[in-house]
């Protein structure tokens, strides 16, 4: 297997930064500049970019500039996908993004990490592992997504949160690391005006 299929791959490695193919990223930084220069009502131009951009994009993938990644055909998004400003995805291993899915502003989605061993890193040593992001999550602002972890269906990730371990469907998680707090209950369905 080559490193481009093991980049591809479900599977964690680890990885001399010479080895990366940096070439596979101008693609990427090429067409994240293209996008983030897009005028707000350019839509059909942006989603062209995204298709080109992202290994598998659906229709409903929507995501306001600022946005930037490392190589893109490791993005994968499977329904409705809310990108809010400022959002960075490391996609050094594949990223899964299910259906309904909201990201707010100043997200960080880390599949890349670097050595702990200090020697190692200052030569370059550093890993990846895929994550997955299950249908009908809500992740708040400024949350960081490390790499190796899955959430769970309609979970919801509070503002701030830094995801180190998976996190379980139906539940609020939050915190520096995140933790599930409580499960989201019939109560916490709003009450919507009507107009």
């Amino acid at each position: 297997m080559d490193l481009l299929e093991i980049m591809k791959s479900q599977n964690s490695y680890c990885s001399n930064h010479t080895d990366m193919p940096t070439h596979l990223q101008d693609n990427a930084k090429t067409l994240c500049w293209e996008y983030n220069k897009t005028a707000p009502w350019e839509k059909e131009k942006r989603s062209e970019i995204l298709q080109k951009l992202f290994g598998t994009c659906h229709p409903l993938t929507f995501i306001e500039p600022s946005f930037r990644c490392d190589y893109g055909f490791n993005i994968h998004t499977h329904g409705l996908t809310v990108i809010n400003y400022n959002c960075v995805i490391l996609d050094t291993s594949p990223v899964s993004i299910g259906a309904n899915v909201f990201i707010a502003p100043g997200v960080c989605i880390a599949c890349a990490g670097h050595s702990i061993d200090p020697v190692q890193r200052s030569m370059g040593v550093g890993t990846s592992s895929p994550i997955t992001i299950k249908d009908n999550v809500w992740i708040g602002a400024n949350a960081t997504i490390c790499g190796g972890v899955t959430i769970g269906e309609g979970s919801v990730i509070g503002a701030g949160s830094v995801v180190t371990k998976d996190i379980p469907a139906g539940v609020v998680a939050a915190g520096n690391p995140c933790r599930v707090l409580r499960p989201i209950t019939e109560k916490d369905k709003l009450e919507v005006l009507k107009f």
